[in-house]
């Protein structure tokens, strides 16, 4: 029953997070960090943004594969349908949103602040009960461990080099805009403020300890 708990709150913090990137998207002033390669990619080619999601995602798993080798765990398979779920949640709250556009630059601001706070709520609710992390932070881990690196530094790094991969893309295509840069700066502090002043939150939830760390 434990087990089921965090994986149900695991899956609601998916569903969040894909929401958080659908609003911050739909402001049209860019994407997430994460999301910005999908993004542009899906701006210029017929697949959806979280069909394009789900294949980076893919790419991410094969990379950690690669890394970590032999000290690719079981667990870490767990990936592929998380990936699959997380870029389908993508497509079905982005369809839920419907198709209204914002037409005044403050509104589109707003709105994408918004999408920050939600998708930082998100990345909380999916760490919170610690049993799998989505591709990207997996793969930072795996960086982390191989080669014995500080996990917040390199996610910042990894965020950092995601988006600068975008703005390269977008300048040939196009799809980066300052609200990647707005998100790559809010969502993390969001977590992180969420993380320290919740910290009762897991041993209140959850009785056991983590399926795995």
């Amino acid at each position: 029953m434990e087990k089921v708990k965090r994986y149900l709150v695991f899956l609601v913090g998916l569903f969040v997070n894909s929401l958080g990137v659908s609003l911050i998207t739909r402001a049209d002033l860019g994407t997430s960090p994460i999301s910005s390669i999908p993004y542009v990619l899906s701006l210029n080619f017929s697949f959806t943004l979280g069909e394009f999601t789900i294949a980076f995602s893919l790419l991410l798993i094969v990379l950690q594969l690669l890394i970590l080798r032999k000290n690719f765990k079981p667990e870490h398979w767990l990936q592929i349908p998380i990936s699959v779920a997380f870029g389908y949640f993508i497509d079905l709250t982005t369809a839920m949103l419907g198709d209204f556009r914002l037409t005044s630059y403050p509104a589109q601001f707003a709105f994408l602040l918004f999408g920050c706070v939600v998708l930082g709520v998100g990345v909380y609710l999916e760490v919170l009960p610690n049993v799998a992390m989505l591709p990207g932070e997996s793969f930072v881990r795996a960086v982390c461990t191989t080669w014995k690196r500080e996990f917040g530094a390199s996610k910042i790094a990894f965020d950092v080099s995601m988006t600068v991969l975008a703005a390269v893309l977008s300048a040939v295509l196009a799809g980066v805009r300052e609200g990647t840069v707005v998100a790559a700066l809010l969502v993390g502090f969001i977590a992180r403020q969420l993380n320290k002043r919740l910290r009762d939150l897991p041993s209140r939830l959850f009785a056991a300890a983590p399926v795995h760390s």
